[in-house]
Protein backbone atom coordinates (compact mmCIF):
# COMPACT_ATOMS: atom_id res chain seq x y z
CA UNK A 1 0.00 0.00 0.00
CA UNK A 2 1.53 3.20 -1.34
CA UNK A 3 1.08 6.64 -0.03
CA UNK A 4 -1.49 8.98 -1.67
CA UNK A 5 -0.50 12.18 -2.96
CA UNK A 6 -0.20 15.28 -0.66
CA UNK A 7 -1.19 18.66 -0.46
CA UNK A 8 0.16 20.85 -3.23
CA UNK A 9 0.18 17.85 -5.49
CA UNK A 10 -0.38 19.35 -9.17
CA UNK A 11 -3.54 16.78 -10.20
CA UNK A 12 -2.06 15.57 -13.03
CA UNK A 13 1.08 16.27 -15.78
CA UNK A 14 -0.01 17.06 -19.72
CA UNK A 15 -0.10 13.99 -21.95
CA UNK A 16 2.66 13.27 -23.62
CA UNK A 17 4.87 15.33 -21.50
CA UNK A 18 7.87 12.64 -21.66
CA UNK A 19 7.48 11.29 -18.34
CA UNK A 20 6.02 7.31 -18.55
CA UNK A 21 4.14 6.66 -15.80
CA UNK A 22 3.77 2.61 -14.70
CA UNK A 23 0.45 3.61 -13.27
CA UNK A 24 -1.46 5.28 -15.63
CA UNK A 25 -3.79 8.21 -15.76
CA UNK A 26 -4.32 7.38 -11.64
CA UNK A 27 -4.76 10.48 -8.90
CA UNK A 28 -4.72 9.11 -5.79
CA UNK A 29 -6.98 11.33 -2.98
CA UNK A 30 -4.99 14.03 -1.28
CA UNK A 31 -3.84 12.44 2.30
CA UNK A 32 -3.21 15.40 4.63
CA UNK A 33 -0.33 15.70 5.89
CA UNK A 34 -0.29 15.12 9.95
CA UNK A 35 1.81 16.36 12.86
CA UNK A 36 5.73 16.18 11.79
CA UNK A 37 7.36 13.12 13.07
CA UNK A 38 11.08 12.67 14.04
CA UNK A 39 12.26 11.60 10.33
CA UNK A 40 10.27 14.42 8.18
CA UNK A 41 12.41 16.59 6.04
CA UNK A 42 15.42 14.28 6.93
CA UNK A 43 17.34 12.42 3.48
CA UNK A 44 16.98 8.82 3.21
CA UNK A 45 20.73 8.19 1.35
CA UNK A 46 20.73 4.50 -0.79
CA UNK A 47 23.08 1.92 1.25
CA UNK A 48 25.41 0.70 -1.39
CA UNK A 49 23.43 -2.91 -0.48
CA UNK A 50 20.00 -1.36 -1.63
CA UNK A 51 18.93 -3.48 -5.11
CA UNK A 52 16.06 -2.05 -5.87
CA UNK A 53 17.30 -0.12 -9.08
CA UNK A 54 14.60 2.60 -8.72
CA UNK A 55 16.29 3.73 -5.64
CA UNK A 56 19.96 3.08 -6.68
CA UNK A 57 22.44 5.97 -5.80
CA UNK A 58 18.73 7.64 -4.34
CA UNK A 59 18.84 10.67 -2.22
CA UNK A 60 15.27 10.59 -1.06
CA UNK A 61 13.58 13.92 0.78
CA UNK A 62 11.07 13.16 3.34
CA UNK A 63 8.19 15.17 2.99
CA UNK A 64 5.96 13.40 5.42
CA UNK A 65 6.74 10.55 7.76
CA UNK A 66 4.44 9.70 10.79
CA UNK A 67 2.23 6.02 11.45
CA UNK A 68 0.42 6.26 8.25
CA UNK A 69 3.20 5.47 6.52
CA UNK A 70 6.19 7.74 4.49
CA UNK A 71 6.36 10.17 1.47
CA UNK A 72 9.56 11.33 -0.22
CA UNK A 73 10.89 12.96 -3.43
CA UNK A 74 14.15 11.54 -5.34
CA UNK A 75 16.30 14.71 -5.34
CA UNK A 76 19.24 13.22 -7.89
CA UNK A 77 16.88 12.05 -10.61
CA UNK A 78 16.91 14.41 -13.60
CA UNK A 79 15.02 13.75 -16.62
CA UNK A 80 15.46 14.97 -20.05
CA UNK A 81 11.73 17.13 -19.80
CA UNK A 82 12.19 20.51 -19.62
CA UNK A 83 9.92 21.90 -16.86
CA UNK A 84 9.14 24.77 -19.20
CA UNK A 85 7.50 22.07 -21.83
CA UNK A 86 4.62 21.39 -18.64
CA UNK A 87 4.75 23.92 -16.38
CA UNK A 88 5.82 27.14 -18.22
CA UNK A 89 4.29 29.26 -15.34
CA UNK A 90 6.83 28.12 -13.43
CA UNK A 91 9.85 27.91 -15.13
CA UNK A 92 11.44 31.07 -14.86
CA UNK A 93 11.45 30.60 -10.92
CA UNK A 94 12.88 26.65 -11.48
CA UNK A 95 16.51 26.21 -10.81
CA UNK A 96 19.02 25.15 -12.83
CA UNK A 97 19.20 22.90 -14.90
CA UNK A 98 15.91 23.57 -15.50
CA UNK A 99 14.44 20.00 -15.58
CA UNK A 100 11.66 17.82 -14.25
CA UNK A 101 12.78 15.45 -11.56
CA UNK A 102 11.48 12.13 -11.09
CA UNK A 103 10.23 12.04 -7.65
CA UNK A 104 9.89 8.74 -7.19
CA UNK A 105 7.54 5.62 -8.96
CA UNK A 106 4.45 6.52 -7.62
CA UNK A 107 1.89 8.69 -9.53
CA UNK A 108 4.27 9.78 -12.46
CA UNK A 109 1.33 11.59 -14.25
CA UNK A 110 1.41 14.29 -11.17
CA UNK A 111 3.84 17.00 -9.97
CA UNK A 112 5.26 18.52 -6.46
CA UNK A 113 7.15 21.76 -6.22
CA UNK A 114 9.94 21.96 -3.36
CA UNK A 115 11.28 25.30 -2.86
CA UNK A 116 13.31 27.07 -0.64
CA UNK A 117 12.36 30.09 0.95
CA UNK A 118 15.53 31.93 2.79
CA UNK A 119 14.81 32.93 6.67
CA UNK A 120 11.95 30.28 6.10
CA UNK A 121 12.85 29.15 9.51
CA UNK A 122 11.48 30.08 12.68
CA UNK A 123 12.94 33.44 13.73
CA UNK A 124 13.82 33.48 10.26
CA UNK A 125 16.68 30.54 10.50
CA UNK A 126 16.64 26.73 11.25
CA UNK A 127 13.72 24.02 11.57
CA UNK A 128 10.48 23.73 13.62
CA UNK A 129 10.73 22.51 16.68
CA UNK A 130 9.96 18.61 16.53
CA UNK A 131 5.82 18.12 16.99
CA UNK A 132 5.07 21.14 15.42
CA UNK A 133 2.47 20.67 13.34
CA UNK A 134 1.51 22.71 10.14
CA UNK A 135 -1.82 23.27 8.46
CA UNK A 136 -3.71 22.84 5.11
CA UNK A 137 -7.00 24.32 3.59
CA UNK A 138 -9.54 20.93 3.37
CA UNK A 139 -9.98 19.72 6.96
CA UNK A 140 -13.12 21.07 7.34
CA UNK A 141 -14.41 20.73 3.78
CA UNK A 142 -12.62 23.18 1.58
CA UNK A 143 -10.22 22.86 -0.79
CA UNK A 144 -7.26 20.22 0.06
CA UNK A 145 -3.89 21.58 0.22
CA UNK A 146 -4.92 24.85 -0.50
CA UNK A 147 -3.30 27.42 1.52
CA UNK A 148 -5.04 28.70 4.89
CA UNK A 149 -4.79 32.18 4.91
CA UNK A 150 -4.49 33.88 8.67
CA UNK A 151 -3.14 37.97 7.90
CA UNK A 152 -4.14 40.37 4.87
CA UNK A 153 -0.26 40.89 4.58
CA UNK A 154 0.37 38.04 1.96
CA UNK A 155 1.93 35.91 4.90
CA UNK A 156 0.11 32.65 5.35
CA UNK A 157 -0.13 30.48 8.81
CA UNK A 158 3.28 31.57 11.15
CA UNK A 159 3.82 34.43 8.63
CA UNK A 160 4.50 31.55 5.96
CA UNK A 161 4.09 32.88 2.00
CA UNK A 162 0.72 32.30 0.53
CA UNK A 163 1.23 29.25 -2.29
CA UNK A 164 4.30 27.42 0.22
CA UNK A 165 3.51 25.60 2.99
CA UNK A 166 6.91 24.62 5.28
CA UNK A 167 7.85 21.17 5.41
CA UNK A 168 11.43 21.09 7.76
CA UNK A 169 13.14 24.44 8.31
CA UNK A 170 13.45 26.48 5.21
CA UNK A 171 12.65 23.75 2.91
CA UNK A 172 8.40 23.31 1.83
CA UNK A 173 6.15 22.46 -0.97
CA UNK A 174 4.88 24.77 -3.07
CA UNK A 175 1.10 25.51 -4.28
CA UNK A 176 1.54 24.93 -8.06
CA UNK A 177 -2.20 25.80 -8.81
CA UNK A 178 -1.22 29.04 -7.14
CA UNK A 179 0.20 32.04 -9.27
CA UNK A 180 3.83 31.78 -9.75
CA UNK A 181 4.16 36.00 -9.13
CA UNK A 182 2.88 35.10 -5.20
CA UNK A 183 6.17 33.34 -4.48
CA UNK A 184 8.65 35.00 -7.07
CA UNK A 185 10.27 37.77 -4.78
CA UNK A 186 11.11 34.83 -1.77
CA UNK A 187 11.98 31.74 -3.65
CA UNK A 188 15.45 30.81 -3.13
CA UNK A 189 15.05 27.91 -5.57
CA UNK A 190 12.64 25.38 -6.91
CA UNK A 191 12.57 21.94 -8.40
CA UNK A 192 9.27 20.22 -10.02
CA UNK A 193 9.18 16.68 -9.29
CA UNK A 194 6.87 14.18 -11.48
CA UNK A 195 5.49 11.31 -9.31
CA UNK A 196 6.75 10.34 -5.43
CA UNK A 197 8.60 7.46 -3.52
CA UNK A 198 5.62 6.02 -0.91
CA UNK A 199 6.10 3.76 1.70
CA UNK A 200 2.82 2.01 3.91
CA UNK A 201 2.80 2.03 7.59
CA UNK A 202 5.94 0.74 8.80
CA UNK A 203 7.57 -0.34 5.70
CA UNK A 204 10.00 2.19 6.12
CA UNK A 205 11.01 1.20 8.95
CA UNK A 206 11.17 -2.20 8.08
CA UNK A 207 13.86 -1.11 5.16
CA UNK A 208 15.77 0.59 7.94
CA UNK A 209 15.88 -2.60 10.29
CA UNK A 210 17.36 -4.16 6.85
CA UNK A 211 19.93 -1.47 6.28
CA UNK A 212 18.63 -0.27 2.65
CA UNK A 213 19.21 3.39 3.81
CA UNK A 214 21.25 6.15 5.79
CA UNK A 215 19.12 8.85 7.34
CA UNK A 216 20.88 12.13 7.65
CA UNK A 217 20.21 15.86 8.28
CA UNK A 218 19.08 17.51 5.25
CA UNK A 219 19.83 21.28 3.78
CA UNK A 220 18.37 23.42 1.81
CA UNK A 221 21.05 23.57 -0.78
CA UNK A 222 20.10 19.41 -1.37
CA UNK A 223 16.70 20.98 -3.07
CA UNK A 224 19.09 22.44 -5.58
CA UNK A 225 21.84 20.97 -6.02
CA UNK A 226 23.54 22.15 -9.47
CA UNK A 227 25.44 18.97 -10.10
CA UNK A 228 22.25 16.34 -8.92
CA UNK A 229 23.87 13.36 -10.32
CA UNK A 230 26.78 13.55 -7.65
CA UNK A 231 24.35 14.42 -4.60
CA UNK A 232 24.37 10.88 -3.60
CA UNK A 233 28.29 11.45 -2.85
CA UNK A 234 28.27 15.25 -1.96
CA UNK A 235 25.86 14.02 1.08
CA UNK A 236 28.10 11.08 2.45
CA UNK A 237 31.40 13.31 2.02
CA UNK A 238 30.02 15.72 4.63
CA UNK A 239 28.91 13.82 7.39
CA UNK A 240 31.40 14.01 10.08
CA UNK A 241 31.14 9.74 10.66
CA UNK A 242 31.93 6.81 9.04
CA UNK A 243 29.90 7.62 6.66
CA UNK A 244 32.03 9.72 4.67
CA UNK A 245 34.15 6.89 3.87
CA UNK A 246 31.12 5.48 2.16
CA UNK A 247 31.27 8.32 -0.39
CA UNK A 248 34.57 6.47 -2.10
CA UNK A 249 32.26 2.85 -2.90
CA UNK A 250 32.48 2.72 -6.43
CA UNK A 251 29.78 2.54 -9.00
CA UNK A 252 30.28 -0.96 -10.26
CA UNK A 253 32.13 -2.65 -7.09
CA UNK A 254 33.08 -5.56 -9.47
CA UNK A 255 36.08 -2.99 -10.97
CA UNK A 256 37.42 -2.61 -7.90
Amino acid sequence: MRRGLPPYAHPALPAGSGVDSPFGPEVRDHVAMTEVSSLTGRLLVATPALADPNFDRAVVLLLDHDEEGSLGVILNRPTPVGVADILAPWAELAGEPGVVFQGGPVSLDSALGVAVVPGGGPSGEGAPSPGSGTRTGGADGGTAGAPVTDTADGAGPGDEPLGWRRVHGAIGLVDLEAPPELLAAVLGSLRIFAGYAGWGPGQLEDELVEGAWYVVESEPGDVSSPDPEQLWRAVLRRQRNELAMVATYPDDPSLN
